[in-house]
């Protein structure tokens, strides 16, 4: 039966090109104009515009902006994709430059040789003036922090530097990085071999925090720090206690902590419930060897599974935990005044160290934000990689955060943030001597464009230079 010659046919029949400037990133639009309006630009000229060796030469500026974009697109992680964004005008007029000056795959390998160590340490900075900018925004009544190793595969490298044989059983590098929430405000990057607490640099990296914090966002701040059993060392407790912030460290079940604990009356045994799960709890002083003084230790055993089935006693994980809190009468008293709960409690510690699993969903998300495989063989210039990477991130955040969108939830991994906001097609348009960006009325209405479009020029606190 032919088909009626009233009807229109919907079929698409060929193809052909279009002189019209179209991309497939409308989204960046947006994190383009967010950045612009955080004065971070002046910063970063300040700190790395002696990189540019010519005038003749890509600014600094740009070039960052470049890589902020790269990063939050996610499109290809692949230097040479920057020579297919050359070329791609939609693109360009996304990141509100022209065509011809984007830079190349070459562009950015020079950039990042260019790298000396003094300069790779200026990423410190930067990602820690991020974080005082958040304080200030978010102005949290307890700052809880937590510090972990992030170990990255690199097991295919081929001699590249620092790629050193990992805890998790792959060459790779082994960061160590310090969290607020869904931030990362401080790190080190380290080879594989390093363990977690190498060297003097944990202590050295809380000390400056924390005296950046005290100086900079309130004098009294409360800070909680949580990490595990990788950097149990009395030499740190004592570092943490000096600087009076709260502290739980994940310790060691040696022997005689055991037999300690074992020897407790039934009495002295509590309850923590977690959803369905259920562990057995007991506290007691404990001085190790070479300790000077006794501390606060919680010993937890698991009694049942996240879905309340009981497990038998050669098959409970246990936890030993090492605190300040309910010890240290200003901080816990500091402490107490701020959260609605008992702060002494055994389920206030324990809760608190059970939500470092959240806490490492950070690290995930950074993964899934950018990638384990760093580009380079040079170290420096992997480490200027990764520390552009982390400031990326941190931007996305704060992003995420500012742009209060109902239809972009805060928790959302970065795959799901692209694929709802910066993968949107878009068609820029020059009329009357303005540039427009115009979107599909749908994706308009859904996300509520034209607000967001204000939010973003509007970030709050700007003041980052």
């Amino acid at each position: 039966m032919t088909q009626s010659p009233t009807k229109s046919n919907h079929k698409i029949d060929a193809i052909a090109t279009t002189s019209d400037t179209l991309t497939s990133r409308g989204g960046l639009a947006l994190f383009v104009k967010y950045l612009s309006h955080l004065d971070l630009f002046p910063l970063l000229e300040r700190w790395f515009g002696s990189l540019r060796r010519s005038r003749k030469g890509t600014p600094i500026v740009q070039i960052f902006k470049e890589l902020f974009c790269y990063f939050l697109d996610g499109t290809s992680r692949h230097l040479p994709s920057f020579d297919t964004l050359q070329t791609d005008p939609g693109y360009a007029a996304v990141l509100e430059e022209s065509p011809d000056p984007l830079s190349s795959s070459h562009t950015i390998k020079r950039f990042f040789a260019a790298f000396s160590f003094v300069r790779v340490w200026l990423f410190r900075h930067l990602l820690q003036r991020l974080f005082l900018w958040r304080l200030m925004v978010e102005q949290p009544a307890v700052i809880y922090l937590d510090l972990d190793v992030m170990p990255m595969n690199n097991d295919d490298a081929e001699q590249r530097e620092g790629v050193q044989p990992t805890y998790k059983s792959y060459r790779g590098f082994a960061p160590l990085q310090l969290t607020w929430g869904s931030y990362i405000i401080d790190a080190v990057f380290r080879g594989g071999a390093k363990h977690s607490n190498h060297g003097d640099t944990v202590a050295h990296m809380i000390r400056h925090v924390v005296r950046r914090i005290r100086r900079h966002y309130a004098a009294e701040a409360v800070i909680v720090l949580t990490q595990d059993s990788g950097f149990f060392d009395q030499q740190l407790l004592q570092v943490y206690e000096a600087l009076r912030i709260g502290y739980i460290v994940g310790g060691k079940a040696y022997k005689d902590l055991r037999r300690a604990v074992a020897s407790q009356p039934d009495t002295a045994w509590q309850t923590y419930q977690h959803g369905e799960q259920q562990w057995l709890c007991v506290e007691r002083g404990d001085r190790r060897g070479t300790w000077s003084r006794f501390r606060r230790v919680v010993y937890s055993q698991a009694d049942s599974d996240d879905t309340g089935q009981l497990l038998l006693d050669c098959a409970r994980p246990e936890t030993v935990l090492y605190t300040n809190i309910g010890v240290d009468d200003p901080v816990t008293s500091a402490l107490a005044e701020r959260e609605a709960e008992d702060v002494r409690a055994l389920a206030f510690l324990l809760r608190r160290y059970h939500l470092r699993g959240k806490q490492e969903l950070v690290h995930r998300a950074l993964k899934d934000f950018g990638s384990e495989q760093l580009p380079f063989h040079r170290f420096t210039a992997n480490a200027a990689w990764y520390y552009c990477l982390l400031t990326a991130f941190a931007l996305y955040e704060a992003f995420k955060r500012d742009l209060d969108s109902d239809a972009i939830p805060i928790t959302c991994y970065p795959t799901r943030f692209r694929r709802i906001l910066v993968d949107l097609a878009a068609k820029v348009v020059t009329t009357s001597g303005r540039r427009l960006l115009r979107f599909a009325q749908a994706a308009y209405d859904a996300l509520g464009l034209d607000a967001l479009w204000e939010r973003v020029q509007q970030p709050p606190i700007p003041a980052l230079a």
